[in-house]
């Protein structure tokens, strides 16, 4: 079996977690009413965890580890 890093799940979580409570609090800041805030934060959170994912996944596909420009330029 592979090695397997138990960091990138975490950090997805954590990331995922914090930019819905961003968002939400700077909704509610706006003038947002209290649904309308927890709405945005969800679409701000799946966002940021789709673009995370599909960011870790394009380094670890070509070999480079987290380093260098993840389109070969």
């Amino acid at each position: 079996m592979r090695k397997y890093n138990f960091i990138r799940p975490l950090m997805i979580l954590i990331v995922a977690y914090l930019v819905n409570n961003l968002a939400s609090n700077v909704s509610l800041l706006l003038g947002a009413s209290q649904d309308a805030a927890a709405n945005i934060g969800i679409i701000a959170m799946i966002v940021a965890a789709l673009v995370l994912y599909t960011r870790m996944t394009r380094q670890r596909r070509n070999g480079q580890g987290g380093q260098g420009d993840p389109r070969g330029k």
